[in-house]
């Protein structure tokens, strides 16, 4: 049983995604605190997955293979509704393409990569860049909810959730450029042995 609990969670993540986006949906206070809630849920579940896998030492080849996508599927669904909404606007957008390019950028270099049988560890950088992702994320998502309890003059929570989520941009080019170097560097080196 503890075997499939790390994957259970991972399709629950899966699975919130619809229901994320009705909750996204409903006006007002509820709507705002539902959508969130959801997101939070789906946040807490990627940590707690991998978490329990490495713990119990029960990872598999369907935690890896959904796990990446689980992330993703919230974390570009989110930023959509955020750009659709007017939430992240105008030069803001370019933060959100920057994380979605990075992700497809990266799903990519790592099915290469499985090729070679090379994997791509996490690094402690890209670990911080979800945290502050998901951070940013969900001050956006609280609304005027979040900006009636986050007010801090000129700081309400979608002007926090904006300056993480460029911070998790930069970050985010820093650890995509990290990551291409070292898959570069690998096609060359399988480019150079023919």
């Amino acid at each position: 049983m503890l075997k499939k609990i790390p994957n259970i969670l991972t399709i629950g993540r899966i699975i919130i995604v619809p229901f994320f986006v009705l909750a996204f949906y409903l006006p007002g206070f509820y709507g705002d605190l539902t959508a969130l809630i959801l997101f939070i849920i789906a946040s807490f579940t990627d940590f707690l997955d991998g978490m329990l896998a490495r713990m119990f030492g029960v990872e598999s080849k369907l935690g890896e293979l959904l796990d990446p996508i689980a992330d993703k599927i919230i974390v570009a669904t989110a930023l959509i509704l955020l750009v659709m909404d007017g939430t992240i606007r105008n030069y803001e957008v370019i933060a959100a393409i920057i994380i979605l390019t990075r992700e497809i950028l990266i799903s990519g270099l790592r099915e290469f990569l499985a090729k070679g049988k090379i994997k791509l560890p996490v690094s402690s950088l890209a670990k911080l860049k979800t945290v502050l992702q998901m951070v940013s994320i969900g001050l956006l998502l609280s609304g005027d909810t979040g900006n009636k309890i986050i007010n801090f003059q000129d700081y309400n929570a979608q002007t926090i959730g904006i300056i993480l989520l460029w911070l998790s941009a930069a970050l985010t080019l820093y650890t995509g450029y990290d990551y291409m170097r070292k898959g570069i560097d690998h096609a060359m080196s399988e480019d150079n042995k023919d």
